[in-house]
């Protein structure tokens, strides 16, 4: 009963071509099909006082009551907006919680094996279709509007869709021809794929995943872009990495499995999927994945640490923890070691931080970079 109020509700509030007596009779009739002929009468009366009352009805002020403004006017679950209201501030958990209101960028990261950003911008130029790029990824174009011919650039592997706080995780590795890099949630490989591109394809990756038909995609999509030199294998990496593989390797990246609040925009049915006590068990699956991702690190060698989400359980707190734990380890502050094109992201702390209310728009991500201490 309640999803059909919502859907008649809907219907009369957002849907200007539906008359608002059709919405109500289909609603009944849904009801009536679904054998709920004694909750026909509550159904129709609800409905055709909400259509009386629509004009009259007011959102929460989001002055007096903005925890309610950011429930009901912005589709946020309470626990979301109490979270962003302590952590941002009142006006900021708002303009985040507008923020996801709207549909996503169209934003592209140009596959260098294959093309340049310059050459990828005259093309979209030549299409008709207004492009820019990114301010911070050197790789990155923010398409608005579309073409016809994107789809077969994207089939040829000229770009790869990709936000571009994440296509900054990847420049954080500094990648180097010749590394070994292991990447350990990796499908379905958009990291994966700029690594090995950032490397020239003169790097050698191992890619896990918990999932074998992921690590098909993964494959799917290397070979579109004409990536090499990746390895998949399927493994779950909250128990240590399998004892008759090759290890350690020069650097060790965990893009891990998180609540996913920073994305929120692209997976809007993630609010109401995920519940506020998922956190401190995701929390504890991070802190297995990377305790056992340290030790394939080689001494001196990099851990690179990223999630997409605004939890500091999920991220700075795992970080601490993982420190606590491995005196081998230390942080890298990104203020001091780059890369260069971050200036303007890092935090006071020296973690990669982008907020999509601050960030030209960004998905909400963090990262960090641990180094392993050199004769260990």
């Amino acid at each position: 009963m309640r999803t059909l109020l919502r859907l008649g509700a809907y219907q009369i509030m957002y849907l200007d071509r539906v008359p608002a007596h059709a919405a109500v009779h289909s609603c009944v009739e849904l009801a009536r099909s679904m054998n709920l002929e004694r909750a026909t009468g509550f159904l129709n009366g609800i409905l055709r006082n909400l259509v009386r009352q629509e004009d009259t009805l007011a959102w929460p002020d989001r002055d007096i009551d903005p925890q309610g403004y950011i429930t009901h006017a912005l589709s946020m679950p309470a626990w979301i907006a109490q979270r962003w209201m302590a952590q941002y501030g009142v006006n900021t958990a708002i303009q985040l919680a507008e923020f996801n209101t709207r549909a996503a960028p169209n934003t592209l990261r140009v596959n260098t094996l294959k093309t340049t950003r310059a050459q990828m911008l005259q093309q979209f130029a030549d299409a008709g279709v207004e492009a820019a790029a990114t301010e911070y990824a050197p790789d990155g174009i923010m398409v608005k509007g579309s073409a016809a011919a994107q789809r077969e650039w994207l089939h040829r592997g000229l770009f790869q869709p990709q936000d571009e706080a994440s296509m900054l995780v990847g420049h954080l590795l500094q990648v180097q021809p010749g590394q070994r890099i292991l990447d350990v949630c990796a499908a379905p490989g958009g990291k994966t794929c700029h690594i090995a591109t950032l490397g020239q394809n003169e790097v050698e990756i191992v890619a896990l995943d918990l999932h074998q038909h992921r690590l098909q995609q993964l494959q799917d999509g290397a070979q579109r872009l004409g990536c090499r030199n990746i390895t998949t294998l399927c493994h779950d990496m909250t128990t240590p990495y399998p004892s008759g593989e090759d290890a350690p390797f020069d650097t060790v990246l965990v893009d891990a499995p998180c609540s996913g609040l920073g994305v929120l925009r692209r997976n809007p049915e993630l609010r109401w999927r995920r519940r506020e006590q998922d956190i401190a068990e995701l929390a504890g699956i991070q802190r297995r994945i990377l305790h056992n991702a340290g030790s394939c690190v080689a001494p001196g060698g990099k851990l690179v640490y990223s999630l997409c989400t605004t939890t500091p359980e999920e991220s700075s707190d795992v970080v601490e923890d993982f420190l606590q734990h491995n005196p081998d380890f230390f942080m890298q502050n990104l203020h001091e070691v780059g890369p260069a094109i971050l200036e303007g992201l890092i935090a006071s702390t020296g973690y990669l931080t982008t907020l999509s209310t601050r960030d030209v728009g960004m998905d909400c991500f963090f990262a960090a970079v641990l180094r392993r201490k050199s004769g260990i």
